[in-house]
């Protein structure tokens, strides 16, 4: 393993890139916690970063907890590949990330599409997971006539950009997401957004627009919290109820705000994050 440090961004936790035995290397944040605390490894969504997604949350769960968190693969500086982005995978190079780092067991802490990453992740790895935190997300993305298509369109996109140049993919990029996406953020959001693998990026959207897991999440076995975003306008309020309806040893928690709640409503949603980790380790202690 190389671990490097990279220079950190103020407020931020120290931030490495590791490498992963037969994957890629790949941008971690690591924040120590108590003696002994169990280990979070936050899980970012789709076009964000670990920094975009958590910033907001490291000093107040690092009070309780190890904190581990990863860019993943073509988001950031997440692993790059010529292979076609999979849900799958993000949730191996999660493992293998405990693996480089010494930890046995996790918590999972999924937002969005990280909600998906965590949910496969425990499935493929569950006597790995202590338990699970699943944020702004659902059991699956695409149901209706709309969604599907609208899913389908970035599959079609994703299979264009493979055969673009990396000129027109980058107009592609910025005509489709950054002029429409950056506006008011700050200087560096907008460079971590600039920083994505945009192939990648358009195929995980496809991936998540194909993910359901109702059919084996509900045989998994494991403390679980869920955490709604009940205004929100990205995962309908009625999808994430529909995921935790399906789970079976689950606690709920609600934030009354929109799908960016993690920081534009981050005086709610960062205390209730805390609380729900808490409930999934205090239950996985017993």
């Amino acid at each position: 393993m190389i671990r490097e440090s990279v220079a950190p961004l103020a407020g931020l936790p120290p931030g490495f890139e590791i490498d992963l035995p037969g994957r890629g290397r790949i941008f971690i944040r690591e924040k120590s916690g108590p003696a002994g605390a169990p280990t979070l490894l936050l899980l970012h969504g789709w076009t964000a970063t670990t920094d975009l997604n958590w910033f907001t949350c490291f000093d107040a769960l690092s009070e309780h907890f190890r904190v581990v968190a990863m860019d993943m693969r073509g988001h950031g500086r997440g692993i790059r590949t010529k292979s076609n982005f999979k849900l799958e995978d993000c949730a191996d190079d999660a493992a293998a990330v405990a693996d480089v780092l010494g930890i046995s067991t996790f918590i999972p802490v999924g937002y969005s599409m990280g909600g998906a990453v965590a949910q496969l992740l425990w499935g493929r790895h569950e006597l790995r997971v202590r338990g699970i935190v699943l944020c702004s997300t659902a059991s699956h993305f695409a149901e209706k006539r709309e969604e599907k298509l609208s899913f389908f369109g970035l599959t079609g996109l994703a299979a264009l950009s493979r055969l673009t140049t990396p000129q027109a993919r980058a107009w592609i990029t910025d005509q489709l997401y950054l002029q429409r996406k950056s506006e008011g953020l700050a200087d560096w959001a907008v460079q971590q957004i600039a920083s994505h693998d945009w192939r990648h990026i358009l195929e995980a959207g496809s991936a998540i627009g194909n993910f359901d897991s109702r059919d084996w999440l509900p045989r998994l076995e494991a403390p679980a919290a869920v955490v709604i975003t009940t205004q929100d306008n990205v995962v309908a309020a009625e999808r994430q109820t529909e995921l935790y309806q399906i789970i079976n040893d689950v606690e709920v928690f609600e934030v009354h705000g929109g799908h960016n709640a993690v920081f534009a409503m981050k005086e709610y949603f960062v205390p209730t994050l805390v609380e729900a980790c808490l409930s999934v380790h205090y239950r996985s202690s017993r």
